[in-house]
C-alpha cells in the first residue's frame, strides 16, 4: 500500500512503529528529526501527491485534545476533538484537508497512548459532565482502521469512560472491527452521506452510496447508535427534489430508534482554503458560479443556500424528532 514510509526519530522504536514496518517491509524507509519536514514545505503538489501518497509515522506532541467550535456540538456539556491522522484516503473535491495542508502525505501519530490518557484525564477531570470527543476531523476514522488499528485501540478506553463519548465520523463500510464486537452505548458512528449524483461526482475513491447505507443497516442491526452527517449540502440542477428523494431513501432503509443524531450543513469554506482547493482542480463545476464571499467564507449565495438548506431540513424533521437534529450554521 506504500512506497516510502517517513518515520520521525522520537518514535523509531515504538511498538506501533515497529509493527507496522514489519507489515510494509518493500516500503523504502526514510528517517527524519520531525514530521515538519516532510509535511510542511511550501511548493508541494498536493494533486500530485494524493496519486501516491506517503505514510509518514510520528509523535503528536502538545495539545492533543482540543475544543470544538462553540456552535460545533451534538448536546453534551463538552465538545472535543482528537486527530490521531492528517489527511484521508478519500479525494472528496469539497474536502478542506485539500486547502489546509501542504502536503497530501498521510500522518499516523503513533502514540496512541497519549491520546487515550488526555482523553481520560479530559472526562474524569468533570465527572458530573458529559464529554463528546470527535475523531474524524483531519482525517476518516474508520477509513485506514486495517493500518492503524485504531477502533481496537480506543473502544476499550470508551468503555470505561461512562459520561465520554466517541463520534468515528466515516465514509468507510470498513465497519467489521465494529461488527466483531459488542456495541457500545456511548459510541456513535457517524456516516457522511449524499445524494449518488453528488457521490459519484466529487466524492472520489469513496465507497458508492449503497455500500454505505448498506454499512449503516448492519451497525444499526447489530446494536449501534448510528449518526446521519447530511454535510456539504451540495446545490446541482433539481437538487431540491433529489435531496428529498435521497433523505427518505435514507431515513426508509435504517430504524429512526438506531439513529443517535442527525447533523445538516451547506457548503462553506475560508477563503484562503477555498482558494488553494480551487487552484488544484480550476475545472471542477464545484466551485463555479452560485457562490459568494462573506466575512472570509466562501458559500452560496443565500438564497440558493436557504432554499435548498430549508427544503432538506423539513424533509427531515418528516422522519425524526428535531432533538435528534443539529443543523451546522
Amino acid at each position: 500500500m506504500f512506497d516510502r514510509i517517513y518515520i520521525e526519530a522520537a518514535i523509531r522504536e515504538h511498538p506501533r512503529t515497529l509493527a507496522l514496518l514489519e507489515r510494509y517491509p518493500k516500503a523504502e524507509r526514510v528517517n527524519c528529526e520531525r514530521y515538519g519536514e516532510i509535511f510542511n514545505p511550501n511548493r508541494q503538489n498536493f494533486r500530485i501527491q494524493k496519486q501516491n501518497p506517503a505514510l509518514i509515522l510520528a509523535e503528536k506532541r502538545g495539545t492533543r485534545v482540543l475544543p470544538t467550535p462553540p456552535d460545533y456540538g451534538l448536546g453534551a456539556d463538552r465538545h472535543y476533538y482528537f486527530s490521531h491522522m492528517l489527511n484521508c484516503l478519500y479525494d472528496c473535491r469539497y474536502c478542506f484537508l485539500q486547502g489546509m495542508y501542504q502536503s497530501a502525505n498521510y500522518i499516523l501519530f503513533v502514540n496512541f497512548e497519549n491520546f487515550r490518557s488526555d482523553i481520560r484525564t479530559t472526562a474524569e477531570s468533570q465527572p458530573n459532565k458529559q464529554h463528546f470527543f470527535f475523531s474524524g476531523y483531519d482525517c476518516d476514522s474508520l477509513a485506514m482502521d486495517g493500518v492503524t488499528g485504531f477502533a481496537d485501540a480506543f473502544l476499550p478506553l470508551f468503555e470505561d469512560l461512562p459520561n465520554a463519548w466517541l463520534e468515528l465520523r466515516t465514509k468507510s463500510v470498513n465497519v467489521k472491527p465494529l461488527l466483531n464486537r459488542p456495541p457500545l452505548p456511548n459510541v456513535v458512528v457517524a456516516f457522511s452521506l449524499n445524494p449518488e449524483p453528488i457521490a459519484k461526482s466529487v466524492e472520489h475513491r469513496a465507497p458508492p452510496l449503497p455500500a454505505r447505507i448498506n454499512a449503516l443497516k448492519k451497525l444499526s442491526e447489530a446494536g449501534w447508535k448510528v449518526g446521519l452527517r447530511f454535510d456539504p449540502l451540495i446545490h446541482f440542477e433539481n437538487c431540491i427534489e433529489v435531496y428529498r428523494d435521497f433523505i427518505d431513501h435514507v431515513f426508509d432503509s435504517i430504524p429512526i430508534e438506531a439513529v443517535h443524531s442527525i447533523t445538516l450543513g451547506s457548503f462553506r469554506s475560508p477563503k484562503s482554503v477555498f482558494k488553494k482547493m480551487e487552484s488544484l482542480y480550476p475545472e471542477e463545476p464545484l466551485f463555479m458560479g452560485n457562490l459568494d464571499l462573506k466575512n472570509g467564507i466562501v458559500a452560496y449565495k443565500k438564497s440558493i443556500e436557504s432554499d435548498l438548506f430549508e427544503s432538506t431540513r423539513k424533509r427531515i424533521l418528516t422522519h425524526a424528532d428535531e432533538d435528534k437534529l443539529f443543523p451546522c450554521k
